[in-house]
């Protein structure tokens, strides 16, 4: 039998259960249930959908405990009321012919306290998760430990009078039944912990009343199985010979199948990382007789035939497909047919797919997602050639469309011969392709190359759509029209343009740079607002009015009230307008000059304004907004007095007439304009910028040449951490992630946590005009932006401190002692020596370390044109200039003398907001009185 024929044919467990096939739909999160656990019917036809080909679905986890979900959107299996919901996702599945298995679990110390209404999880012991922001759980005690053994129980009896075929008991994934087996998350001196029999104690009790309730209420057939995480990272922690000590534990009482939890089937060790040998082969190597008797089930990166009979070849028994299922409801009848399938789904197709509104925006769904709606961008088929310059080469880029999508991107000439070089090509072509657009992230470390190519690929698209027009008659030199033209596709434009068309204009963007982003992209430390859902589940206690008044006081009370108070009531409102699309800011961490943990930024604490503008122009691209690059707007047109359009020159020097009733400025600052950062500010010349080159001032001489007003032009921010021979921002967020300051003797001089102004001078007093900032592994975990730095060379590292010291030329006496005293500030959480209120969240003592060498550079311009609370622009009478909108680093008055760290992302997002908002509905009224005075 070939291995096609093996995957295909029925496979019996060693209950005596016959799958159709060795093929499985893995248990995947939908967050798709109601706020009370119970199941939407959404649920169950995107269940009944997947089912038919596939041997069996395995049904997202079910919490068994009202203190269980781990997710919002979780559905629950912790009442009887809940068995008639999931009866008919059992019977969905089952009437189209698979199995039904449900995998119950409890979160444990995972869960956070918002979603179970503000009470304490609960774990083996009083231990946080090593994430930050982690609740502290109560640690259950022995009578808990035993009554929740029951609620499993429970959970598998109600999973049998639903209909189910089996359940797989989730012992993976950090949840509660893995936190009782890990040391790390169980550190119990009675009989649920210390040894690791204890520790395995817990599950083999889940293990044995699942087995007794089957044998109450089920048949022989009913089929039991088993999830785990092989490994964990934590010290202490699971390792994988802990694990096939469990497993063989688990073995023995009996079991139909085990399951591995890991993100490729055939990953090797996370902890011997030297070893590529995939743990599955291990595990075949090491298991006893026994354990080989139970079969094993692979997962991730399953997509065709030649993936599962791959992960047959190397172990697995059985294959479970997760995402494939996701854009292939029929995904095991397409791969039976020899079809070659590709993780791409298309944009329109969500309800055809029966995929749930919430799993729709799901990081992994979404990066499938290939827009497929350009119903407004028809194209002329055919080939087009364009020639483009990255940094250092000429390339010729061949494009190929058909009437709706791209279709292929070739390098007809550059550097051929350059594998890395040809290697991100592929990488960015595949991208650009995947999402039938231009507008994607970049390759790191490839930068210039794949702005490169997405321009040609965006000048392709430009020509062939006109040329299509053309073809159907359309007067392509005719002046176009939209309700509303953004100028600048940083944040403030590209929230801009997302709000006003929502509100229902029509938008252009126009951008005079070749790619999409503007300063935003160099954003790192994340965006400040005060009383956040996001806050509260971490029982942060802030308030609207001390955000109001420490952004005042950082600014000097230089601030314009209205704005700054506008500012602070909006902030957690664009949290939320961020989050409904799709773009979640929910870890927290903290900048100079606030008191409280308020600047909200990416889960996995990277930097905000890659991830920011990935997710904003992911939006834009699926509305359909119109975007025209490296194209400049010469003058904006008014008459009687009113904004009546824009006149706009193109790459090739085209000059174009747009018009609109409602123009909004997003062009940001001026602190790439020497010469005009030198004009207010003398004593800023020769210092570096952190600001992409495209910070020119433009917007602001734009607005003035209409009689627009300014204020605070002088205010100019320096950014005390700044990698001088790169011109690279050092975030905030590293400081506020613990890091700290110190001079080239290797001593601290100063309160890390300041406010910009203050720290850089602190630092241009040094003899050396120059410091160093150092931390830790700790520090290094929680913050993926330090990641970056260390890829892009700009860090020292060392094993010890001693060791940075000689790396650095620091005194090796000065440092040591420098961190001591610093880590016993951080026990008695006091400063003794600069007053360091904040972020002293641990000692500086794990390494390896690290030190990057900084100086103040030119960051941000606080001045800019006057508006209003409603974002209009206001000439120098204070008096709007109708039409004429602005928001971002193009507005002077919001941050005053100084600007707080994590305020500026939250500017842009707050008043590009207001200003696509109160554009839209300018449009709205003008579109309508013209109908109103004719009735």
């Amino acid at each position: 039998m070939t291995s096609y024929e093996q995957i295909l044919s029925p496979y019996t467990l060693p209950n005596g259960a016959a799958l159709k096939n060795r093929l499985l739909m893995a248990p995947m999160t939908t967050c798709s249930g109601y706020f009370d656990g119970t199941v939407s019917q959404e649920l169950v036809e995107y269940y009944r959908a997947r089912a038919g080909s596939v041997g069996a679905i395995i049904v997202e986890c079910c919490f068994i405990d009202p203190l269980g979900p781990a997710f919002p959107g979780a559905i629950g299996i912790d009442s009887d009321e809940k068995i008639a919901g999931l009866a008919k996702i059992a019977e969905a599945i089952k009437a189209e012919g698979s199995k039904a298995i449900l995998q119950i679990y409890h979160g444990g110390r995972m869960v956070d306290p918002l979603l179970i209404g503000g009470r304490t999880p609960v774990a083996p012991s009083a231990l946080a998760a090593p994430r930050e922001g982690a609740a502290m759980p109560a640690m259950l005690s022995c009578e808990e430990v035993a009554e929740m053994v029951n609620k499993f129980g429970d959970g598998v009896r109600r999973a049998i009078q639903a209909g189910f075929d089996g359940v797989e008991i989730h012992g993976a994934n950090t949840y509660l039944i893995q936190q009782f087996f890990s040391p790390n998350s169980n550190q119990r001196d009675d009989e649920w912990g210390g040894s690791r029999d204890n520790r395995a104690r817990f599950p083999l009790a889940v293990l044995d009343i699942t087995h007794q309730m089957a044998r109450e209420y089920a048949d022989d057939a009913f089929i039991i199985g088993y999830r785990f995480s092989p490994e964990e990272l934590e010290v202490p922690g699971i390792r994988f010979d802990d694990t096939l000590f469990l497993l063989e534990k688990l073995a023995a009482r009996g079991l139909d199948y085990l399951h591995f939890s890991i993100g490729t089937s055939l990953r090797p060790s996370i902890i011997n990382t030297g070893d590529p040998t995939p743990l599955i082969k291990k595990y075949v190597e090491l298991r006893s007789p026994v354990l080989a008797q139970i079969p094993i089930m692979g997962v991730g990166g399953v997509v065709n035939m030649a993936d599962a009979e791959c992960g047959l070849a190397n172990g697995y028994d059985l294959m479970a497909v997760g995402r494939a299922c996701i854009a292939y409801p029929d995904w095991t009848a397409r791969i039976a047919r020899g079809e070659t399938l590709e993780l791409l789904i298309d944009s329109t197709q969500r309800e055809a797919l029966k995929i749930p509104e919430p799993l729709w925006r799901f990081s992994l769904v979404e990066a499938m997602i290939r827009d497929m709606s350009m119903t407004a961008a028809k194209f002329k088929p055919g080939v087009f050639v364009e020639t483009v310059q990255d940094d250092a080469h000429e390339l010729v880029v061949s494009v190929s469309l058909e009437t709706d999508r791209l279709t292929d991107i070739e390098l007809s000439s550059g550097p051929l011969d350059d594998v890395e070089f040809t290697s991100s090509f592929s990488e960015i072509r595949t991208r650009i392709l995947n999402a039938n657009t231009p507008h994607v992230d970049a390759i790191s470390g490839a930068t210039s190359q794949s702005e490169a190519v997405k321009k040609a690929v965006a000048k392709a698209m430009a020509k062939s759509s006109k040329a299509r027009r053309e073809e159907e008659g359309e007067d392509t030199d005719a002046a176009k029209s939209y309700d509303v033209v953004v100028v600048g596709s940083g944040g403030a434009g590209l929230a801009a343009a997302i709000q006003a068309h929502d509100d229902g204009a029509s938008v252009l963007i126009v951008e005079k740079m070749p790619t999409i982003g503007g300063n935003t992209l160099k954003a790192s430390a994340g965006m400040n607002a005060a009383e956040t859902r996001f806050q509260r589940a971490r029982g942060i206690q802030d308030s609207k009015e001390l955000f109001y008044q420490e952004s005042l006081k950082g600014g000097h009370n230089k601030n314009n009230p209205q704005l700054l108070r506008r500012f602070v009531m909006n902030a957690p409102l664009a949290i939320e307008w961020l989050a409904d699309r799709g773009i979640m800011l929910n870890d927290i961490t903290t900048t100079g000059g606030m008191s409280i943990d308020r600047t909200h930024r990416p889960r996995d604490g990277s930097a905000v304004g890659g991830y920011l503008i990935s997710g904003l122009v992911r939006n834009v691209t699926r509305r359909g907004i119109d975007v025209m690059l490296e194209t400049s707007v010469e003058e904006i047109l008014r008459e009687d007095g009113e904004v009546c359009g824009v006149r706009l020159l193109t790459d090739e020097q085209e000059s174009l007439t747009v018009e609109t009733t409602n123009v909004i400025v997003a062009t940001g600052g001026f602190s790439a304009n020497s010469e005009m950062v030198v004009k207010y500010r003398p004593d800023l010349e020769g210092f570096v910028t952190t600001n992409h080159k495209g910070a020119t001032g433009g917007g602001i001489a734009l607005l003035e040449r209409i009689g627009a007003g300014t204020v605070d032009m002088g205010e100019i921010q320096i950014h005390p951490t700044v990698e001088q021979s790169t011109s690279y921002l050092i975030s905030e967020s590293i400081r506020g992630g613990g890091a700290i300051l110190v001079n080239q003797q290797g001593a601290r001089f100063f309160n890390e946590m300041e406010t910009r102004d203050k720290v850089s001078a602190a630092i241009i007093a040094l003899e050396e005009k120059c410091a160093w900032i150092v931390f830790d592994e700790q520090v290094r975990a929680k913050n993926k932006a330090a990641d970056e730095y260390i890829a892009r060379g700009l860090v020292i590292s060392a094993s010890s401190p001693r060791a940075l010291a000689e790396k650095t030329g620091f005194d090796g006496d000065v440092f040591q002692a420098t961190l001591e005293r610093y880590n016993g500030f951080v026990e008695q959480q006091c400063d003794e020596d600069f007053g360091r209120t904040t972020a002293l969240r641990s000692p500086v003592n794990a390494g390896p370390f690290y030190a990057i060498q900084i100086a103040p550079g030119v960051h941000h311009t606080m001045g800019g044109v006057t508006i209003n609370v409603k974002t209009e622009v206001l000439d120098r009478a204070n008096q709007p200039l109708t039409g004429a909108w602005a928001a971002g680093e193009v507005v002077g008055g919001i941050h005053g003398g100084n600007r707080i760290g994590g305020n500026a992302v939250a500017d842009i997002i707050i008043f590009g907001i207001l200003a696509g908002h109160h554009a839209a509905e300018r449009a709205s009224r003008l579109a309508q009185a013209p109908a109103r005075m004719a009735g």
